[in-house]
């Protein structure tokens, strides 16, 4: 019987990695939420803190961190939906990379911007 991770010569050959799409995305999603969460705790609520003394910077924390949630959710179904076939089908390589980046973009930068956007209207106020 012929060892079918075996080349001609009987030495074993690498197995082959399959990345499954709807598995990347779900935890590119998690820890995007987690690295979003962490810079809105740090970068938002510190901008929104120093202009009040009152809870609005920790509810502002809620309402954006849950605002991102359905965002994230998009992304995962998008990729959950996925057939067995087509969640292994190397033709998805670039539709995912395209969408992961998208992610880390909004996950990075959607906190610098919003504490820009509260400190204007901070500062006309």
């Amino acid at each position: 019987m012929v060892n079918s991770n075996a080349n001609k010569k009987g030495h074993a050959l690498p197995a082959v990695r399959v990345r499954d799409w709807r598995k990347a995305m779900s935890d590119h999603v998690a820890y995007g939420l987690l690295v979003y969460t962490g810079l809105q705790i740090f970068v938002t609520v510190k901008a929104l803190a120093e202009g009040s003394s009152t809870l609005l910077p920790y509810l502002a924390l809620i309402v954006l961190v849950a605002g991102i949630i359905p965002v994230c959710r998009w992304f995962e179904k998008r990729w959950a939906g996925l057939s067995d076939a087509d969640a292994v089908d190397p033709a998805f390589a670039s539709a995912f990379k395209r969408d992961a980046m998208t992610l880390w973009a909004l996950a990075i930068g959607l906190p610098f911007g919003l504490t820009l956007m509260f400190k204007a209207v901070l500062s006309v106020f």
